[in-house]
């Protein structure tokens, strides 16, 4: 199985669009809490969906950032993704 890793954060970090309302993925954890993790393995088909998915799953857990530490798979993709809350 070839890596692709690098080729998410590539995707993740080249300005993708997601909704304004979304969590948002970050790189650096400054001012921010901790506050979980989660996963996606409901098959994405694409890197973008498994980000999408991601965000969304951050968004209904109440945080206001994400950071995907895990992803992978062949002709489906999963990850996984610690969640933050803004400090005050």
């Amino acid at each position: 199985m070839k890596s692709i890793l690098p080729a998410f954060f590539a995707i993740a970090l080249s300005g993708i669009a997601f909704n304004t309302l979304a969590a948002t993925e970050v790189t650096q954890q400054n001012n921010l809490t901790k506050i979980g993790v989660i996963s996606d393995s409901s098959g994405a088909l694409t890197l973008s969906e498994l980000a999408m998915n991601l965000s969304e799953k951050a968004d209904k857990a109440g945080a206001n950032a994400y950071r995907i530490i895990s992803a992978g798979g062949d002709n489906h993709y999963f990850g996984v993704a610690e969640i933050f809350h803004k400090e005050n």
